[in-house]
């Protein structure tokens, strides 16, 4: 796989180890497939504060994507750059899902997921949405970008939006951002960087995407909620906080809902 596929081990690695802890999130299907893959990730991916980090932010994602499928449960989901996640898994929910990634992704998850009448796996590039998205006739869509749009452009990930907007009468879009600052930070100490992966741009703001009065910013999500924090040890919670949940830290990296 290429350096951006292989960036999908590190959410996988934290997944995994906060199951067998039983904190945070329940993920039986990332903790077989980190036992027979153990990806050689390096001493930064490997951190516990950054598994911590990246299984918060999936059980964030989990909740705004349950949300998202009680108010529209006719929609199909789009998982888009989905890597080795099984949210279809964990939220048990009976929608039309699509699991999409690069086609030697969509390869190697088949190893461990199998389809059904709900869930699926579809080979698809982002930045050649265009290509693909008429093979969805639905009305309504859910389109999950977790830990996607700093590896796009940031002209790139503006027409996935406009793609996104043109093709469905609604879409509801859940993506997180780097901030300007992070992503060019981010080129001299990131964990990604030792899988030989680069960030591409970073946000400021979430309005940079609502380029008419068709795209509305819906609301900020909160990667490290409390609750959640809450379930470390008393000496981890204090740790946790300076790293990943002060003001300075949250302004860093960001989770954005939009109604396109």
């Amino acid at each position: 796989m290429t350096e951006t596929n292989k960036t999908l081990y590190i959410p996988l690695y934290g997944k995994a180890l906060v199951s067998r802890m039983g904190i945070i999130l329940c993920d039986r299907k990332a903790e077989e497939i980190w036992e027979k893959e153990s990806f050689p990730l390096g001493r930064k991916s490997k951190s516990k504060w950054l598994a911590y980090y990246m299984a918060m932010r999936a059980r964030v994602f989990d909740d705004a994507a349950t949300k998202a499928i009680e108010n529209n449960p006719d929609a199909v989901v789009l998982h888009i750059g989905c890597g080795m996640d099984s949210r279809y898994l964990r939220l048990g929910k009976n929608v039309q899902w699509f699991d999409i990634d690069f086609p030697a992704v969509v390869e190697e998850k088949k190893k461990y997921f199998a389809e059904n009448d709900y869930y699926h796996l579809f080979a698809g590039d982002a930045t050649e949405i265009e290509k693909w998205i008429n093979s969805f006739t639905d009305k309504t869509a859910i389109v999950i970008m977790e830990g996607v749009s700093m590896y796009l452009t940031k002209q790139q990930m503006q027409n996935v939006v406009a793609v996104l907007h043109s093709h469905f009468d609604k879409t509801v879009l859940i993506a997180d951002f780097y901030s300007e600052f992070a992503a060019k930070a981010s080129k001299y100490k990131n964990p990604v960087n030792e899988v030989g992966a680069t960030i591409h741009s970073g946000m400021d703001s979430p309005m940079e995407l609502v380029v008419n009065e068709n795209i509305r910013f819906v609301q900020e999500w909160d990667m490290t909620p409390t609750a959640l924090i809450n379930q470390l040890t008393g000496t981890e919670q204090k740790i946790f906080n300076k790293i990943y949940a002060g003001k300075f830290a949250k302004g860093l990296y960001r989770m954005f809902e939009y109604e396109l």
